[in-house]
């Protein structure tokens, strides 16, 4: 048994005001556990953000500064964040750039929005927050109601109570993945 799958895997993860402070931190500390180096990249670097419930973050770097090739996956958390990230184009290149690397990017509850606008969720299987799920079908992703759903590269989740699921999902496609 390999205690640290992701050792030598680098992570970037998403962060912006009123992000929902479960599905951040929750799976950023399980990357870490496995053995992932996981990068929270924000609009600014080194900027503090307050989670919808309150928990404080410090982003790493800024999202402008990101590049796909340097990172093995992406992840997107949820809460209101994602609906102002994905007016940025920056952000939305950088989406489209781990989609066309068919590097795993897990998207939970309302981060959704982010590859919807990115464009990346056409004829992929998904789930989300149920207030998303509208728009997923109208992005032309297939909705299903489930814990997680993983489609080739795409990990979604609904919730913060799916989050034990949508990590080990997400742990093992990129342990997976080749060239890692």
């Amino acid at each position: 048994m390999n205690d640290f799958p992701l050792k030598g895997r680098r992570v970037l993860s998403l962060v912006g005001e009123i992000y929902e402070d479960l599905e951040l931190w929750y799976p950023k500390l399980r990357l870490i556990e496995a053995g992932a180096d996981v990068v929270v990249a924000g609009p600014e670097a080194n900027a503090h953000y307050n989670g919808k419930h309150g928990y404080p973050c410090t982003s790493d770097a800024a999202i402008a500064d990101m590049n796909a090739d340097a990172f093995d996956a992406l992840l997107v958390p949820g809460g209101f964040m994602p609906d102002k990230l994905r007016r940025d184009p920056v952000v939305l290149d950088l989406v489209r750039a781990f989609d066309a690397s068919s590097k795993p990017i897990a998207a939970i509850c309302h981060g959704g929005w982010i590859p919807i606008s990115a464009g990346v969720y056409r004829d992929v299987c998904v789930t989300g927050s149920p207030g998303i799920k509208d728009d997923l079908v109208n992005a032309g992703a297939t909705y299903e109601d489930a814990a997680v759903v993983v489609d080739r590269h795409h990990i979604t989740s609904r919730r913060p109570d799916d989050l034990p699921e949508f990590c080990r999902a997400f742990i093992e496609a990129i342990a997976n993945q080749s060239g890692g």
